[in-house]
Order: structure tokens, then C-alpha cells, then sequence
């Protein structure tokens, strides 16, 4: 069906909607009104329904008119953003670039000198641990934390981080319970886990896999996780990097009886446009890359 119908069609109808006469459709068009008229009418003659009612005094919407109007506008939207960022020179970022990320604070400043840098970018963020429709809602760019493969969803998936991670207790933990030797034994023992992130309860293994736990301490938080674990809430899966400290002064001891790791933690990028990403989101990934490198290397 669409490729009976032309693009003019559905410009001069949204017009019409917006400005409920063809006479004032036709003049911000700059198109004979009659060309909007039939416009709109080839349109109807297409769909088989009719879009607007018009009478000598006013017109109005029609039910079919309502819905193709919602449905339509942000898909016209989309395109206009799509030509513009196509027409815009090889050297300018500019556009609206809509990004759903974590709350972390060197995502903050990256962000932000971003758009310091590049001035004729607007930001729309979102922050959001666990998203799940981000890029069917119109989002450029979702970053989100992952452990294990990553499922095929027709993305781009690009890695930005990556955190090696191993399971921890605290001594006082291991008091009450012993140090377990296999994943059966893991299983039945208290474990700190994440209640809507990566996937909440399961924690994954490099090759066991996929292993569910016993948990009364979910969180959405890797702070609140070691808070947990140094109070002897339950074993817990860590970043290196975030508990270096404890493991090193006794603190937090690494459950090294398990002969296998934890999946690495990372973090990911996820955009469409495989072949042509926007302009925007290639200089976007390509700064937070920059960024994030910086910032690592200095941490060592």
C-alpha cells in the first residue's frame, strides 16, 4: 500500500489537520490550493477512508483522520531529522540527539563537554539503569549495563567499558557460612543481586553460565551492593576496580573455590544505522570513547 501513496499526500493532509483549512494549508505549502485538495483526496481515495469533513463553514477530523495524524507526525519527524542531518557539511554536528544512560558521574561531564564542544547539538537525556524500548521510542543512543553475550536485537551494539568482576564475601559472612565449592552450593547460599538489572536475579558465569541464586537483598546499584556484601548481607559479584580497596585490606574476601569467574560487567552503546550512523551519534560514541579512555588511564 505505501508505495501507492506519495509523500505530498501526507504533507498536505498533515497541513490541513493542523491548520483545519486548505486555504491556509496551500499558502504555509506555498502549493495551489487545489493541489491540496487533491492531495488530500487521492490520500482518502487510497486509504479507502475518509480523513476530514468538510462542510461550507469548518472542517473537522475524522476518527481515521485523528489516528493517522498521531501515528504520522512523529514518523515525518523522523524523516525530517534523517534529511536534515544528510544535508547538513561533513564538518558540522548538529541535531537533536536523544541519549538514554545511567546515572554515572563521568557520563555527566562527558556529556557535557559534548555539548560544549559542540554548541549546535541539542540534548535530550533520559537517565535510566534498566532501559527496554529506548530505541523504539525514539532514542539515538542507549547505554546500558550488560553481562554475557548480548542478545542479537538488530542494534548496533558497541562496547564502551569493561569491568572485570569476581565474587566477594566479608569475613563475617564466611563465619556463618562456608566458602563454596560449586554452583549447586552458591545456589543455596544468600546472594546480593540486582532487581531489574541485568536480568535481576541470575548471575552469570565465563562458563558455567547462567546460575540462579537465593537473594532477600536486590538493588539496583553496585553501591549498594558492597555496602551490603561489607556488612555481611550476602555474597556479591563485583567490579574489581570497585572493591580493590576491601579485597586488599580484608574487608571483602574473593571466593576463589569456585574454579570459574563471573562474567565481566560492561558497558554498552546501542544505536541504529549499521552502515550510516548519524553524524551526531558517530562524533557522540567517538568523544565518550575518548573520554572514557582518558579517564581510565589516569586512574592507573
Amino acid at each position: 500500500m505505501i508505495s501507492n501513496i506519495e509523500l505530498q499526500w501526507l504533507l498536505s493532509f498533515q497541513k490541513v489537520y493542523e491548520q483545519l483549512s486548505i486555504k491556509r494549508a496551500a499558502e504555509l505549502s506555498q502549493i495551489p490550493k487545489s493541489n491540496v485538495s487533491r492531495h488530500v483526496a487521492l490520500l482518502e481515495q487510497a486509504l479507502n477512508v475518509r480523513l476530514l469533513e468538510r462542510t461550507t463553514r469548518k472542517m473537522v477530523a475524522t476518527e481515521a483522520g485523528e489516528l493517522l495524524y498521531q501515528n504520522l507526525t512523529p514518523l515525518l519527524v523522523a524523516m525530517g531529522d534523517v534529511l536534515q542531518e544528510s544535508y547538513q557539511s561533513n564538518d558540522l554536528v548538529s541535531g537533536h540527539l536523544k541519549v538514554i544512560t545511567p546515572d554515572l558521574p563521568f557520563l555527566a561531564d562527558a556529556i557535557a563537554e559534548f555539548c560544549h564542544k559542540y554548541p549546535n547539538i541539542q540534548l535530550s537525556c533520559d537517565t535510566q539503569l534498566n532501559p527496554e524500548e529506548g530505541l523504539l521510542e525514539g532514542f539515538d543512543i542507549v547505554i546500558r549495563f550488560g553481562r554475557g553475550p548480548v542478545e542479537d536485537s538488530g542494534w548496533v551494539v558497541k562496547e564502551l567499558v569493561r569491568w572485570p568482576s569476581c565474587v566477594v564475601a566479608s569475613p563475617s559472612l564466611l563465619d556463618k557460612y562456608p566458602k563454596p565449592n560449586s554452583m549447586t552450593e552458591l545456589g543455596k547460599l544468600p546472594c546480593i543481586t540486582s532487581l531489574s538489572v541485568l536480568q535481576g536475579m541470575p548471575w552469570k558465569f565465563k562458563r558455567a553460565g547462567t546460575v540462579n541464586v537465593a537473594s532477600r537483598y536486590k538493588v539496583n546499584s553496585g553501591h549498594m551492593a558492597k555496602s551490603a556484601a561489607l556488612k555481611g548481607l550476602g555474597f556479591a559479584i563485583l567490579p574489581y576496580d570497585a572493591c580493590r580497596q576491601e579485597l586488599e585490606g580484608g574487608l571483602l574476601i574473593k571466593i576463589d573455590s569456585l574454579a570459574d569467574e563471573p562474567e565481566d560487567l560492561v558497558l554498552y552503546a546501542i544505536y541504529s544505522g549499521r552502515r550510516y550512523p548519524f553524524k551526531k551519534v558517530k562524533a557522540f560514541l567517538e568523544y565518550l570513547q575518548l573520554v572514557i579512555q582518558q579517564h581510565y588511564l589516569s586512574a592507573e
